[in-house]
């Protein structure tokens, strides 16, 4: 999949169906059809978002795709200010609207020469019933924080 640069505010809906997922850094939404599957993508509406704070990192970009199993797989697009092995971006997570974490990727080590950097989660489970998840990062040293995305399932 493409990857959306930096500071775009831009709403895309793509509809595919058969769209594998293989756990790179490609991001999951829900289906809205039972025969396919369809992808959400976003990106930040808040041009500049990546220097909103230094002390956190910002989430950029986003995309969901309903997994097989019924599950979601999420790509997420994230910047860091500090990229040293001393404070990085060390995590991204999804979040319902209630404050309910769905689902969390670890990140072990620092993207010092990889800015912005996207990585991707599969597995997460969703209610049915939640149809808008936030993004929100986290850094090594000041915990959550930073611009976060919302972004609309199915």
């Amino acid at each position: 999949m493409a990857t959306l640069g930096r500071g775009l505010a831009l709403l895309l809906v793509v509809l595919s169906s058969g769209c594998a997922s293989d756990g790179s850094d490609d991001l999951t939404s829900t289906s809205s059809a039972a025969s396919g599957s369809s992808a959400v993508s976003a990106s930040s509406s808040n041009p500049g978002a990546e220097s909103v704070n230094d002390a956190f990192p910002s989430i950029i970009a986003a995309e969901a795709t309903l997994e097989d199993a019924g599950t979601w797989r999420f790509d997420v697009t994230v910047s860091s200010p500090y990229d040293t092995p001393e404070r990085y971006a060390d995590a991204w997570r999804v979040v319902g609207p209630d404050g309910s974490e769905y689902g969390i990727r670890v990140l072990t080590h620092d993207h010092a020469s990889e800015q912005p950097f996207t990585r991707s989660q599969g597995g997460i489970e969703i209610p049915g019933d939640v149809t808008i998840v936030t993004i929100e990062g986290r850094d090594l040293a000041n915990g959550w924080g930073g611009a976060t995305l919302d972004l609309q399932l199915g």
